[in-house]
Parts: C-alpha cells; structure tokens; sequence
C-alpha cells in the first residue's frame, strides 16, 4: 500500500538524507511532501528523478499524510508534530522534544520494534544518535547475558550539529592549514586540530545533556529504568560519522570470542576485527554505511571474566538519524 508522507526539515541535512533512504530502501511512497521553513519555500529538491518544490511548513501542512517524519529542532517538533498526529498521521520525531514522554515510544527497530505499536500521541521518538550507535550492538549482547554497568566515551563528528557544522570544520581547517586566523562561530571552541567536550549544557551533576540523553534514553529503551550508564561524549575534528569506546559489565561471564561470534550475526552490526593487522572501524569506513561497524572485542582486564570493551563507529546521520527513522516508518504495519 502506497502511504503519503511528509519530510518536514527536508532542506537540512537530515532531512536530505532521510528522503534519499525513502528512495535508496524503494519505500512504498505515494506523495511526497517536502516540507521546511518559510525561507526555504519555493525551492525545488530532486527526487527520484524529478523536481520536488519545498513548501512552508505549518500546522495545516498535514492533510492526507500517513508519515510525517520530523528533521527539525524540538521546539518546532513541539510545534508541528501534535497537528500532525491530530491530521491523522503517525510521526516519526528525531528531536529531543518526545524522546522521555512516557506517552511516544523510543525506537530502534534492531531492538525494541514492538514498542512502536503503543503510540497513544501518535509519536514515535527516534533516539539520540550516539544512544542508537551504542546500543545495535549492545542489545544483542544483552540479550544473551544481562549487562550490569555501561560506560562510554563518544568521539563525535560535526555532523551531530548540521551542515552549518561541517561546512565550519571543512572552512577552518583551510583557514588553519593556511596560517589564517580561526574563527568559529557555530561550534563554541576551534574543532579544526583540536576537540572538546560535547557543546551541550552542563548540568549540576556534571554530566552534559548529550551524556545525559545516552543514560536516560538507553534506560527506556531497554525497559531497564536503574541501568547504570555512564558517558563522556566529546566533539572532534572529525566531518562524518561518531566513533564510541563502550565498557560492558555482565551479568555472567562472557568471553570475547562470544561476544564476537554474537557480534558476527547481529541485525544492523557489521564486525570489523582484524588484530593481526590493527585494523578497526573507522570514521571513514562508517561514513554512507547503514550498519554500525563495531571492533576491538576485548575483555576488559580491570574486570577479568565479566567486563567486555568495544570499539563502534556509526554514520550519524543515517543510522544515528535518517535511516533508523525510516527503518521505524517500515515496521509500523507490524506492529
């Protein structure tokens, strides 16, 4: 059954990359609506070989649509996602804004599908992308032996923060290479030859929001409400694709070549582990990918017999973002 659906951002870089998964995975599409502010209008995108006009997204944007997927801010989420499930749409939501509304599910499809099927809003949160990049393949290690303790470290790349982002990091390498002064102005410190802590609010607990999101969200994704994570998420100077350092603590014991063989058949986890050659995933080889590429499967030895280390990488802005909700928007005639 051909469905309507609706990009609202689709001039951003989410947005692009969520319409070019609705063509890449052949969705089952009838109209498209390719929604995004007022400056945007009167645009005109290509998509599946034809001209696509951007029109101003607002509350009465939404007539007729049986998806509406969110590649906006939370404040205008906030604004666009009620009028759209009140239109009759189910909305798929890459904000912030719904991800802890006991109300909207908090989805990634390779791990808790069935959740998308109580929808009381009629939205779906997609997940944090450094929460969806760690936890494809957690998941299915927990699944086997229940983990006790999780503690990452996010090497994110300027994508998490846009277009406006990586055109920053590509223009201030050039002006550094070059000798020429540095002079950020969407990030709040130089990323070129440098990194930073994420640049998100520091609460009073010394935890920044982004670290925050990954415990909070990690907890209602795996229904485990007292799971014990705790992350440092920090910027670098990196264009495309986050890379994480995942500790694990089991239940049980579990050896590392388990874990692997685990890792090997996982939905959505790709496993690249070559210790003779010192080869690992890498910004580069997760860049354009839909798997996350996850290596380094070793014990850890400060806790022999049930701790694991992993090394992920995940292209942020498909399986981070776009990608896991269009993945959401296939299952929903499941569930």
């Amino acid at each position: 059954m051909a469905l309507n659906v609706a990009v609202v951002g689709v001039t951003g870089v989410v947005g692009q990359e969520m319409l070019n998964c609705l063509e890449k995975r052949n969705f089952p599409l009838g109209e498209v609506k390719a929604l995004a502010s007022g400056r945007s209008a009167g645009k005109i995108i290509r998509f599946k070989g034809r001209d696509l006009a951007v029109a101003e997204a607002t509350q009465k944007s939404f007539a007729g649509v049986d998806i509406a997927l969110m590649a906006v801010e939370a404040d205008q989420s906030r604004e666009f996602s009620p009028a759209a499930a009140g239109a009759g749409a189910v909305v798929i939501d890459n904000s912030s804004a719904y991800r802890m509304d006991p109300d909207c599910p908090l989805v990634i499809p390779e791990v808790n599908p069935a959740a998308a099927a109580r929808r009381p809003k009629g939205i779906i949160a997609n997940p944090n992308c450094s929460t969806i990049i760690m936890n494809v393949p957690v998941w299915p290690l927990h699944r086997v032996n229940p983990v006790k303790r999780i503690i990452v470290s996010t090497y994110q790349a300027a994508s998490g923060a846009g277009r406006p982002a990586m055109d920053e990091l590509e223009a201030t390498t050039r002006d550094w290479a070059a000798g020429r002064p540095v002079n950020p102005k969407v990030f709040p410190y130089q990323l070129a030859m440098n990194l930073f802590s994420h640049n998100s609010p520091i609460g009073d607990n010394g935890y920044n929001v982004e670290e925050m999101k990954m415990t909070g969200e990690t907890r209602k994704i795996f229904s485990v409400p007292d799971l014990p994570v705790a992350a440092t998420c920090v910027r670098v100077p990196v264009l495309r694709a986050h890379c994480e350092s995942i500790a694990l603590e089991f239940e049980n014991p579990m050896r590392p070549e388990e874990a692997s063989a685990i890792l090997a058949k996982a939905p959505g986890v790709r496993l690249l582990d070559d210790r003779a050659a010192n080869r690992s995933p890498q910004p580069l080889d997760a860049a354009g990918r839909d798997e996350v590429l996850v290596g380094r499967v070793r014990e850890d030895i400060s806790l022999p017999g049930r701790g694991l280390m992993l090394w992920a990488a995940g292209d942020q802005l498909l399986k981070g973002a776009a990608l896991n909700a269009v993945q959401i928007a296939e299952i929903l005639g499941e569930y």
